[in-house]
């Protein structure tokens, strides 16, 4: 399913638009729009340090004299690696290979991990950082990372059918996954590591939040929204991370574009939004088949068409 903004302008293409999916690692704008709503009201800091809220018996590794710091797990320059201590070890090929990430794993492993670099100092993507980042925040505010993400983000937004967790009703909404060859996939469970890519989403729900990141929002949540435009790492001349976001031009244009792409055992998701021309693309595909160079393209051809979204063919694309 494609959804599309552009000045006012909406449209959505594809299946029943109630239709949810696993949106994988586009989650992480939602990790780290809860961490600046936090950071936003006083709860905690952008440079506070990680041990602070984690468990008195827990230490964080550090390096060269640097603590991790929130801010760096948001950025992905904490020096964590990508994946937990002992995930191999368990079964990371497995058709649910993150079911098994406890928070007691994480915790676990984290007193037996070494940094690769000194934090805020490199950028090394990592889901266990950004796992960890839902996790502490989610317990800092007294709960689990879905009602983190209900109270700061979905509810605020009118996102109805955005979640961790699916009921009956919502798993009956949920498109089936599948390989690339279009053999069935089961969904994924991430567990401790939601704030990494627990959600689930559809393009309507995914459109309400690319629109507050274009305006208006509430008020809190546009400078949440504002302080992680103005929170950057540049990796190279081309490319530049935010808090949850990819920063770059899009393909054969000026056109500056911040994105998060996502991937599952059967899906594949786009989050990228234009702020300078006002546009964004949703695409939500029940496919492991990447749908980021055809998107990019489709929010190219969007900013170059006009106001009107619905004259590009975005039914093409997934």
């Amino acid at each position: 399913m494609v959804g599309a903004l552009h000045r006012g302008h909406s449209a959505v293409h594809g299946a029943d638009p109630g239709t949810s999916f696993e949106i994988g690692s586009v989650t992480k704008t939602f990790t780290a729009l809860a961490l600046a709503q936090l950071v936003v009201r006083g709860v905690v800091e952008l440079d506070q340090p990680l041990n602070d809220l984690l468990p008195r018996d827990i230490k964080a590794p550090d390096r060269g004299g640097e603590v991790i710091r929130l801010r760096h797990l948001a950025c992905h320059t904490s020096g964590l690696p990508s994946l937990p201590k002992g995930l191999l070890a368990r079964g990371l090929f497995r058709s649910d290979p993150y079911a098994g990430c406890t928070g007691e794993l994480l915790m676990d492993g984290l007193r037996r991990t070494r940094l690769r670099s000194v934090p805020g100092a490199r950028f090394h993507y990592s889901n266990l950082g950004a796992g960890l980042l839902g996790l502490v925040l989610a317990r800092r505010t007294g709960n689990d990372y879905d009602t983190l993400v209900q109270d700061e983000i979905c509810r605020p937004l009118g996102m109805s059918d955005t979640r961790v967790g699916l009921d009956p009703e919502g798993l009956a909404q949920l498109a089936p996954g599948h390989s690339r060859t279009g053999r069935p996939r089961p969904p994924w469970h991430l567990a401790a590591l939601a704030g990494a890519g627990g959600l689930h989403s559809t393009v309507p729900d995914l459109l309400k939040f690319a629109q507050a990141h274009l305006g208006p929002a509430p008020e809190a949540l546009a400078e949440a929204i504002a302080l992680n435009r103005a929170t950057a790492h540049r990796v190279n001349a081309r490319a530049a991370i935010h808090p949850g976001w990819i920063g770059t031009n899009l393909p054969r244009s000026q056109y500056p574009v911040m994105f998060h792409n996502g991937g599952t055992g059967g899906y594949r998701s786009l989050l990228a939004i234009a702020p300078e021309h006002d546009a964004a693309i949703v695409i939500l595909n029940a496919n492991n088949r990447s749908v980021d160079r055809p998107g990019l393209d489709l929010l190219k051809q969007i900013i170059d068409a006009g106001p009107d979204p619905t004259l590009v063919p975005a039914t093409n694309v997934a």
